[in-house]
């Protein structure tokens, strides 16, 4: 790989800075860097800005609405708008249910719905877990009964993402239980206004509202809103994960919490000096920042592989694998930083405009929910164990 800049990407990079300093609001910003929660809002302004730009759908290729920039102008696109402070893009309509739209839609579909993801019009989440189907996603029981041109669909999901924000669900179903696990199961898109569709919501210990369980009561499906052949739905919910654990890595994200980390280090006082200065703390924030460029190469290297007409393979295992562990060391190391001042329970300083006095230094009240929430990235997207498992015979051939 040559990973010399060319002036045309020098010049592609200022672009996206200029604009990300003209569209991102100073609000939505400041809460980035300083821990605190989004609100819709935030999400959906600015997802819709990279939309009406033609930057939102950036991994598409050209035919379907996509820039069909090459890897080096994704690279940078990820990398400006984590160090401007842009909120991740809620991955699930343009980076899962587009991209399985437009390799296995037919016309009809590709035409109604992609539009509305490209634009961030319609917001998507993602029907998959369900109790006692979260890894193991073949044992999932949500059944899908075929009466004419519809689907009559009963079950449940759970951990749902954003599904309060969500115009619609894209879910993995049964519809034939007779069947072996894998070849039974149909993917539908489902209207979330559609009767029978019950969302309650799970609020987490630092008092956040982002996943919820959805509830399927007879809910009355059209045929129409199935992706691919019945019974096939499997080998699209393995396309969608390739491609979700390839952004799990969070490359972009982790080198913005290297950077705080160091930040936190500097204004920590420590023995008349700063937590910056002990060798022995300095050597762990070298670490991971060390840990971050590896795993920054290997990402490198798979888009490389795409760049070529590649698709995400099994070996996009390891980058989530790594991902997820090197987002939970960061998570550590801040909270490690702020030593005793992670204690205190503190869940209103993780929302804009609280009448709460924080207990300790600023950048101290998210250290501890954060590493708490960081927890759940080694389990979704499929578990690290199930990960090492694919690795182990997809790739070593064990």
């Amino acid at each position: 790989m040559d990973l010399t800049l060319n002036p045309e990407h020098k010049a592609f990079a200022d672009e996206v800075r200029a604009f990300a300093e003209r569209h991102l609001s100073p609000a939505t910003r400041a809460k980035t860097f300083s821990g605190k929660h989004y609100d819709r809002a935030d999400h959906v302004e600015w997802q819709q800005a990279l939309g009406r730009q033609g930057w939102l759908a950036y991994t598409w290729p050209k035919k379907y609405g996509g820039p069909g920039w090459d890897v080096t102008r994704r690279f940078l696109f990820e990398n400006v708008l984590a160090e401007e402070g842009a909120p991740r893009i809620i991955p699930f309509g343009v980076k899962m249910v587009g991209p399985v739209i437009y390799t296995f839609g037919s016309d009809e579909q590709k035409e109604r719905f992609l539009p509305g993801i490209r634009t961030s019009e319609v917001q998507w989440c993602q029907g998959y877990s369900e109790p006692g189907a979260g890894s193991d996603l073949a044992n999932l029981r949500t059944r899908a009964v075929r009466e004419g041109d519809h689907y009559i669909v009963n079950g449940q999901k759970t951990w749902t993402s954003f599904a309060h924000w969500a115009d619609w669900i894209f879910c993995l179903v049964r519809t034939d239980p007779d069947a072996k696990p894998q070849e039974g199961i149909s993917f539908l898109l489902i209207d979330m206004k559609t009767p029978g569709v019950t969302v309650r919501p799970i609020v987490m210990l630092d008092g956040a509202h982002h996943v919820n369980d959805v509830f399927f009561d007879n809910v009355k499906v059209p045929v129409a809103n199935r992706i691919g052949k019945e019974g096939e739905g499997w080998t699209c919910a393995k396309f969608l994960l390739a491609n979700e654990r390839l952004g799990i890595a969070e490359v972009p994200a982790s080198k913005r919490g290297v950077r705080s980390l160091r930040d936190i280090a500097r204004a920590e006082p420590q023995d008349g000096r700063t937590l910056a200065d002990d060798p022995a703390f300095a050597a762990k924030i070298a670490d991971i920042d060390l840990q971050v460029q590896a795993l920054e190469m290997s990402e490198l290297r798979a888009l490389s592989t795409m760049a070529l007409g590649g698709a995400p393979g099994p070996e996009v295992s390891t980058l989530k694998i790594r991902g997820s562990e090197i987002q939970q060391r960061i998570a550590e190391l801040a909270m490690e930083a702020v030593g005793e001042y992670a204690q205190p329970y503190q869940p209103g300083m993780l929302f804009q405009n609280t009448n709460e006095t924080p207990v300790g230094p600023d950048h101290a009240p998210p250290a501890a929910p954060r590493y708490f929430n960081m927890r759940k990235t080694s389990i979704y997207g499929g578990s690290n164990e199930i990960q090492k498992n694919i690795v182990s015979k997809m790739v070593l051939g064990l």
